[in-house]
Formats: structure tokens, C-alpha cells, sequence
């Protein structure tokens, strides 16, 4: 089999990717924008000249989106036609349940890689629960509270480890996918579940507190996010408020075999 080109092999589902790729013998050619890392090539989506060279030899792509770019279609479209051209068979896109296919934003890309990979797959996973590890949860919290503004809305968030294994099988499973995943956890949780859940495995307290939406904006700015973004991040707060990812559903299992893991085998595993 020929080489799979992993963008983001230092990110969270990239790095857990190229894992599960090596633990089956899978070649993976690691792509990452940080000069000279051993084992790993250069990709940077803004410089159009890492592209070809990373792609020489992969037979297929897992696709994580230019960061931070409102509009990444136009540098995702000429990498994708390069891909093409060499011959790449298979594209897997990391999306989200709160993106559908749209004419603008990350949901211009799932047109882009349907129409033109001969074989593809959409990821569309729930909130990740590693953003309550480490820096992430860092960004939510205050004197002892975590802060949202979902009120009592519940998120199926699904552990980083599972989207990563439904990429493997879409990347290296015989028959090409050709579909979106809609991925969750087995159960939606209240972000006032979440902070019982994290109180009870560290012993530590930590209550959820509602607040609005500009409320939360602001405090992710005043910690270091760029306003545009900040009000984005907390309008998806917003919309959770109004249950837009109050869903369970089965695909984890359906593709590898194994149920979801819990948000307790979660906190067990890396809150600290």
C-alpha cells in the first residue's frame, strides 16, 4: 500500500491517526508545518510548494483544514486538484457535527473533497472531550467554575482516540466510505454534568456557571483568542443552548467495532 499523507500529524486527531495507521502497518508519511521534525514532512497551507512533495507516492489523505482561516476552500482547492493529478485515491476530511456542506466556510470543503476525490469520507465529530484537558480546559474556567453559554443544552462529546480510529478504517477499509459520520459519545451531557463528572475524579471543586454568550466571548479575548474567533467559539455555545448537539449516535461502533468511550474512561485517562 502506498504511503498516507496525514496533515496535522502533530494535532490532536493527526497525531492519534499516524498511531493507528503505524499499529497496523499502514506507511504514513507525517506532514507538519514545523521545520526539520524528524520522521515527518513539511506542509504549510500557505506556502503552495510544500504540496507536491508531500503528496509524491500517497495513495491517500487525512485532510485537517487550514486553522484559524474563515474561507480555507481557496487553499484547499489547489491542493486537492494537485492530489488528483498524482494520482491520490482517497481523501478523509476532518469537519464537525455543527458544519453541514455550505457554499461558504469549512462547509465548502465537504463539496470539494466529495466531487473531487474518487473515494471520500466527511468526519463530522461532536465537541472533543480533550478540550476539557490540560490548556483547553484552562480557557473555560474561573476561580473554581467552568464557564459556558450552552444553559442546560447537552453536547455527546466524543473522545479525540474514537475519531481517530473511524479515520483509519475510512482510510485503509477496502471499500471507500463515500459518506459523512456523523460522530458522538455514547451519551449527551449538560456542561453542569461535565463539571460533576471532573469535581468527582480530581476531588477538586468545579461547578458549571451560565453565562451569555457575549459574557463568554469576552473571556475567551481576555484570554488570548482573537475577538472574531472568541465570538464565533461562543455563538456554537449559543446554539448547543438550543440542542443543535443534543444527539446520540452509533457510528463509532458501526465503523470499528467497539462502543465510544465514556467521558469517565476520559477523566480516568488524562484529567489530571
Amino acid at each position: 500500500m502506498a504511503d498516507v499523507l496525514v496533515i496535522g500529524a502533530t494535532g490532536t486527531t493527526g497525531s492519534l491517526v499516524a498511531a493507528f495507521l503505524r499499529d497496523r502497518g499502514v506507511p504514513v508519511r507525517p506532514a507538519s508545518r514545523m521545520h526539520g521534525l524528524p520522521g515527518h514532512v513539511r506542509f504549510e497551507w500557505a506556502d503552495p510548494e510544500t504540496h507536491a512533495p508531500a503528496l509524491s507516492g500517497a495513495s491517500a489523505v487525512y485532510l485537517v483544514a487550514p486553522i484559524g482561516v474563515a474561507e480555507p476552500a481557496p487553499l484547499v482547492a489547489p491542493f486537492l486538484n494537485e492530489a488528483t493529478r498524482q494520482g491520490v485515491r482517497r481523501v478523509v476530511l476532518l469537519s464537525s457535527s455543527a458544519v453541514s456542506e455550505s457554499a461558504t466556510g469549512l462547509g465548502a470543503l465537504h463539496g470539494l473533497v466529495r466531487t473531487s476525490a474518487p473515494e471520500w469520507t466527511i468526519l463530522r465529530p461532536s465537541w472533543f472531550m480533550q478540550n476539557f484537558a490540560g490548556d483547553s480546559l484552562a480557557l473555560r474556567t474561573r476561580d473554581g467554575e467552568i464557564l459556558s453559554a450552552t444553559g442546560q443544552g447537552r453536547v455527546a462529546f466524543i473522545d479525540a482516540g474514537d475519531i481517530a480510529s473511524v479515520a483509519g478504517h475510512a482510510l485503509t477499509d477496502e471499500a471507500p466510505h463515500n459518506t459523512e459520520h456523523l460522530l458522538t459519545g455514547p451519551e449527551a451531557l449538560s456542561y453542569t454534568e461535565v463539571a460533576d463528572a471532573i469535581a468527582r475524579h480530581t476531588g477538586r471543586p468545579l461547578r458549571h456557571t451560565a453565562v451569555t454568550a457575549d459574557e463568554l466571548a469576552r473571556h475567551f479575548a481576555v484570554h488570548g483568542l482573537p475577538p472574531d474567533f472568541a465570538t464565533t467559539l461562543a455563538a456554537l455555545d449559543a446554539d448547543i443552548s438550543g440542542g443543535a448537539e443534543d444527539r446520540v449516535t452509533d457510528t463509532v461502533e458501526r465503523i470499528t467495532g467497539r462502543p465510544a468511550g465514556t467521558f469517565r474512561d476520559f477523566c480516568a485517562r488524562e484529567i489530571r
